[in-house]
C-alpha cells in the first residue's frame, strides 16, 4: 500500500514559538529535529501497518525542513515551495491512505501558533458550515482522489477539527493548548511512541476506511480586509458574499482546493501591505 504523508510543523510536541518554525537559526534547527522524529515515527508506524511505499510532502513554510537521507522507510520526499497542490502535492488515486503529521489548530481557535494557511489574510474557514483548519481544507484533495485520511497528529485543536469533518480518523494528540504562544507537550519520546502506534493501527485498517465525505462541500472563508477579499474574487470559482466573506465553489473538491490555493498566493502581497 502506498501512503501519503503531509507534514506541517506547528503541531510538533515542544514547538511553541515562530522562531522554532522559520528560518535557519539554531531554534529552527532544533524545531526541525523534533519534527523529523515525529515524521519518522509516523513512517515507522505506517510500515508496521502494511505500507510498502511512503511519499512525504514537506508542507511547512519554505518546505525544505527535513533532511532527505534521515527519513525512515526510504521514503521519497517532495520539497520546495510553489507546488501546484501545495500541502497535498503528490497525492493521487494510487494511494491507499493519507496521514497529516504535526498539524495545528485554525486561526482564531484555542491552539498554539494557530493559523489557516496565511495568518495575515485568513480569519476563519468553514466547510459545510463547520469551522476548519488546514486539515479539513487539505482533505478536499483526498476526497477528490478517493483516498482515506486515516491519521492526524498535532495539538488537540487540530485533531478535533479534523475529526469533525473526517469521521473515524485516528488522532495522536501530542500537546495541549495553554495560549497561542505556550503549550503543554508530551516528552518527545512519548509523542513519537504515540504517533508510531497510532500510524500502525490507522494504516493497518485503512482498507476499510472511507475517503473524507466532502464531495459537494462549499468552502467559505472570512478574510482580514476588503482588499484581500477583492483580490481573491478575481480567482475562478471564488465569489464575494460580503465585504470580507468569500465562497469557493467548483465542479469537484479538487477545483475548490485549487481555487483556494490560488487565492492564498494571489492575496499574499495584498495581505502584507494592508
Amino acid at each position: 500500500m502506498k501512503v501519503f504523508l503531509s507534514s506541517d510543523m506547528e503541531g510538533t510536541a515542544g514547538v511553541v514559538d515562530w522562531e522554532q518554525c522559520v528560518g535557519d537559526g539554531p531554534q529552527a534547527a532544533a524545531g526541525r529535529e523534533l519534527l523529523l522524529a515525529e515524521v519518522n515515527a509516523a513512517i515507522e508506524g505506517a510500515v508496521a501497518g502494511g505500507a510498502t511505499e511512503i511519499v512525504v510532502n514537506d508542507s511547512h513554510a519554505a518546505m525544505r525542513n527535513l533532511p532527505p537521507a534521515a527519513l525512515a522507510g526510504e521514503a521519497s520526499y517532495l520539497s520546495g515551495s510553489h507546488k501546484p497542490l501545495y500541502m497535498m502535492q503528490g497525492l493521487d488515486a494510487s494511494f491507499g491512505a493519507a496521514l497529516f503529521v504535526s498539524y495545528h489548530g485554525s486561526m482564531g481557535a484555542s491552539a498554539g501558533l494557530s493559523h489557516t494557511y496565511n495568518p495575515r489574510a485568513v480569519i476563519e474557514a468553514r466547510l459545510g458550515g463547520v469551522v476548519t483548519g488546514e486539515a479539513g481544507i487539505n482533505a478536499l484533495v483526498a476526497a477528490h482522489y478517493g483516498v482515506p485520511v486515516v491519521l492526524v497528529t498535532g495539538d488537540r485543536c487540530a485533531c478535533e477539527e479534523a475529526a469533525a469533518l473526517i469521521p473515524g480518523i485516528s488522532q495522536a494528540v501530542v500537546k495541549e493548548h495553554v495560549s497561542r504562544a505556550a503549550a503543554h507537550s508530551l516528552h518527545p519520546a512519548r509523542a513519537c511512541a504515540l504517533i508510531r502506534d497510532a500510524a500502525a493501527k490507522a494504516v493497518g485498517t485503512a482498507a476499510s476506511a472511507q475517503p473524507p465525505p466532502l464531495a459537494g462541500a462549499t468552502l467559505e472563508v472570512s478574510v482580514r480586509t476588503t482588499d484581500i477579499a477583492e483580490a481573491a474574487s478575481w480567482v475562478r470559482g471564488v465569489s464575494r458574499t460580503g465585504p470580507r466573506e468569500l465562497r469557493f465553489e467548483g465542479d469537484s473538491p479538487l477545483d475548490v482546493y485549487r481555487s483556494f490555493c490560488a487565492a492564498i498566493l494571489l492575496t499574499r502581497t495584498v495581505a502584507e501591505v494592508t
